[in-house]
């Protein structure tokens, strides 16, 4: 019989699963586009890279974060 920690640990094992769906769900698909689609800067090759299907460069990133929650 598993004891309280064992049980803790299940649930936040679940939770942390369930939070990645929910991130992986609202990841944009496809390509990242070369320039932000903000301001129209550059999105540096290793966003693009690290980020696909980012649209935006991290300074229009960061504020649209700040503004309306995380999300890309």
């Amino acid at each position: 019989m598993p004891d309280d920690m064992d049980l803790c640990q299940q649930i936040n094992e679940e939770l942390i699963a369930d939070a990645l769906k929910v991130h992986q769900l609202n990841r944009p698909i496809g390509a990242s586009l070369a320039a932000c689609c903000i301001c129209g800067g550059e999105i540096p090759e290793e966003r693009r890279k690290a980020a696909p299907g980012c649209c935006k460069c991290i300074i229009c990133q960061t504020e649209y974060e700040s503004m309306h929650g995380r999300g890309m």
